[in-house]
């Protein structure tokens, strides 16, 4: 990972979250941001839970996929997801402050590979992510 010296991770990221309707209605809050990294939190809301009670795994697997495209985009590379898994670790509740830290595990010519963290507001590991996406040889947006 290299420092964000002329601001393409935050340009990047800032036009992905300007263009995505859906991680806006999640509420996520970038926290950082630079090449190959991305850390991002959320708050979770009652309309988030699912008939057990519990709130939906869908919630923890989009902020840590949003999370992933982030970091995966961070290079101003237009880069989609080719494969990604989740392991629930302990469930989410209302009210948890969610956070994910992606982090890059390889940066390849087409492909990336990136390990996502998710916690909540105890510091306790709710959900594990990978992913691996696929670099086109396309600019995000022009900078």
């Amino acid at each position: 990972m290299n420092p964000d010296k002329n601001g393409i991770a935050e340009k990047a990221v800032a036009h992905i979250l300007q263009h995505d309707l859906f991680s806006q209605w999640l509420g996520i809050e970038v926290l950082q941001t630079k090449e190959g990294f991305s850390k991002i939190k959320m708050v979770v809301r009652k309309e988030m839970i699912n008939g057990l009670g519990i709130v939906h795994g869908g919630i923890a697997f989009s902020l840590a996929d949003t999370c992933f495209a982030l970091a995966c985009n961070s290079r101003n590379t237009l880069s989609v997801a080719l494969d990604t898994a989740i392991n629930f670790i302990k469930p989410v509740h209302v009210a948890d402050v969610l956070t994910a830290e992606a982090t890059e595990i390889h940066n390849g010519k087409n492909t990336g590979l990136y390990q996502v963290t998710v916690t909540n507001q105890q510091q306790h590991v709710v959900a594990l992510f990978k992913g691996t996406c696929f670099r086109t040889n396309k600019q995000l947006t022009q900078l």
